[in-house]
C-alpha cells in the first residue's frame, strides 16, 4: 500500500514525497521492503520513559540555581542563564539534528546521542565553574532532542485512530520529566549536593540508552535524501504551511510562559515569603506534574473529535492566561492563602499548556504524514526558542519587578499566543485536518 500524502509538486526536488506517488523522484528501497510496523503498549511506555528521562536533563538546574550560584560564586541572574543555555542547545539540536531522523536509521542515531548526553551529564557533575557548566548545558540540550525524534516516529507507527492518544502518552512523559526533574533534583541535592544530581542523571540516561537499543526496532531510514536536501525541505515545508507557522507561534508563546514561571518560581519559593529548602522546592514541582495527567484524556478526546482541536486550543490559551492571576497573588502577603492560590494557578497553567501542546502537534502531524520530522523541526525549534526567550525574560522581569513582574510577563506571552490563534483561524479553517473529517487512507508501506 502507498503512504498517503499531498501532490508530488509540493516536495522540493531530490526529496522523497509519498511512496509511489507520480513524480516522486526516489522512494527508499529499504522502506518499501520493510515489514508492517507495530507499536506495542510496552514500546510506547518505554518511549514515554525515554522522553521523561531525556528531557529532564535540561531542567535539573532550575531548583538548584540558588545552590549552584552560591557554590560557583555567581549571581542569581547569571545562574539562571543555565536554563536558557539548555533550551538554546535544545533548539539548535532540533534545527540541526532532528531532520536527520528521516534520512538515517533511527536506532543507532538515538543510541549515539544518548551516549553523548550521558558523557555531558557526567562532566557537569565535575564542572569547575559556571562557564563550563553552561557549555555542557548546551551539549546536554542539543542531545536531548532524542525526545523529538521519538514522538514523530511513534506518530508514524501508530494507527490513525490512536495517534493523538500515543502522542498524548509521550507528551505526558515529556512534561512529567520536565516537572519531576525538579523534585528529583531537590531530593538528591538535599541528600548529597547539586553535583550528585548530574552524576545520578548520567547513570539513568545510560541505562535508558541500553534499554532503548534493545527494544527499539532497527527500521531503515524513512526517505532517501541528503542532509542538505532535507534541510532545504524543512524550509520549504515552513514556507508552504501557514497552519504550521501559526501553530508553531502558539506553541512558542505557551512554552515561553511555562519557562518564565518555572525559572522564576525557584527564587520566590527560596525567598523570605516561603523560605523553602531545596527539597521543598523540588516537592513543589509535584503540583505541576499533576497537570500532566490531562494528556491521556486530551489525546483520547482529540482522537474521537478532531474538529474540536481549534476550539480546544483557544479555550486552553484563554484559561492559561487567567491562571496567572492566582499565580501572581501567590507572591502576595496572604499567609497560607498565597500558597493555595499559587498551587491552583500552577495546576491550571500546566493543564492548559499540556492541552495546547497536544492539540498543536495533533494538527501539525496531520499536515504531511510523510514528513513528520520536518514538521517537528519547524514546530519544536520555534517552541523551544519561545521557552528560552521566556526563561530569559522571566529572570530579568523578576530581577527588576519581582514576582508580579514575572507573572505579568508570563501572562503577556500567553495573550500573544491567543492573538496568534485568532490570526491563524482563516488558514486553519481551510486546512484539511481542521475543516473536514480526515480522509481514510490505506496504511503506509513499511
Amino acid at each position: 500500500m502507498e503512504r498517503p500524502g499531498r501532490s508530488a509538486g509540493r516536495f522540493p526536488p531530490g526529496c522523497v514525497g509519498p511512496a509511489g506517488q507520480k513524480g516522486d523522484p526516489s522512494v527508499s528501497r529499504e522502506r518499501a521492503s520493510r515489514p508492517p510496523a507495530g507499536l506495542s503498549p510496552g514500546l510506547v511506555r518505554l518511549m514515554a520513559v525515554t522522553c521523561a528521562v531525556t528531557v529532564a536533563n535540561q531542567y535539573y538546574a532550575q531548583p538548584l540555581l540558588h545552590a549552584i550560584g552560591a557554590s560557583l560564586h555567581a549571581s542569581q541572574a547569571a545562574a539562571s542563564l543555565l536554563v536558557t543555555a539548555g533550551q538554546a542547545g535544545f533548539a539548535a539540536g532540533l534545527l540541526l539534528i532532528v531532520p536527520a531522523g528521516d534520512i538515517v536509521r533511527r536506532r543507532p542515531l538515538l543510541t549515539v546521542m544518548l551516549a553523548v548526553d550521558t558523557a555531558a551529564l557526567a562532566a557537569s557533575a565535575a564542572a569547575p565553574n559556571l562557564a563550563v557548566l553552561g557549555v555542557l548545558a548546551i551539549v546536554v540540550g542539543s542531545t536531548s532532542v532524542v525526545v523529538q525524534m521519538l514522538i514523530p516516529y511513534a506518530a508514524t507507527l501508530a494507527p490513525a485512530d490512536q495517534r493523538s492518544r500515543v502522542i498524548g502518552t509521550l507528551v505526558s512523559g515529556l512534561l512529567i520529566g520536565i516537572l519531576l526533574s525538579r523534585t528529583f533534583a531537590g531530593i538528591i541535592a538535599q541528600a548529597a549536593s547539586w553535583r550528585a544530581v548530574y552524576g545520578v542523571a548520567a547513570a539513568i540516561v545510560a541505562l535508558t540508552a541500553v534499554a532503548l537499543r534493545i527494544a527499539l526496532p532497527d527500521h531503515p531510514r524513512e526517505i532517501t535524501a541528503s542532509y542538505g536536501e532535507q534541510m532545504r525541505a524543512v524550509l520549504a515545508v515552513a514556507r508552504a504551511e501557514p497552519v504550521l507557522r501559526w501553530r508553531s507561534l502558539m506553541g512558542a508563546c505557551v512554552f515561553a510562559a511555562f519557562g518564565c514561571f518555572w525559572t522564576t518560581v525557584t527564587f520566590l519559593l527560596a525567598g523570605p515569603g516561603y523560605g523553602f529548602s531545596q527539597l521543598g522546592i523540588g516537592l513543589f514541582a509535584l503540583v505541576g506534574a499533576a497537570g500532566a495527567i490531562t494528556a491521556g484524556f486530551g489525546g483520547r478526546l482529540l482522537d474521537a473529535r478532531p474538529r474540536l482541536r481549534w476550539l480546544l486550543t483557544g479555550g486552553t490559551l484563554a484559561l492559561m492566561a487567567l491562571s496567572f492571576l492566582p499565580i501572581a497573588l501567590g507572591g502576595a502577603h496572604l499567609g497560607q492563602a498565597a500558597l493555595v492560590l499559587l498551587i491552583v494557578g500552577v495546576l491550571l497553567m500546566d493543564a492548559c499548556a499540556q492541552g495546547t501542546h497536544i492539540a498543536n502537534q495533533s494538527v501539525v502531524y496531520d499536515l504531511r504524514p510523510e514528513a513528520r520530522s520536518r514538521l517537528t523541526t519547524v514546530y519544536m525549534v520555534t517552541y523551544f526558542i519561545g521557552g528560552a526567550a521566556g526563561s530569559a525574560a522571566g529572570s530579568q522581569a523578576y530581577q527588576h519587578w519581582g514576582w508580579t513582574g514575572a507573572s505579568v510577563t508570563a501572562a503577556a506571552f500567553t495573550l500573544l499566543g491567543l492573538v496568534a490563534w485568532l490570526a491563524g483561524r482563516r488558514h486553519e479553517h481551510f486546512a484539511p485536518t481542521a475543516s473536514r473529517p480526515a480522509r481514510r487512507h490505506a496504511p503506509a508501506r513499511r
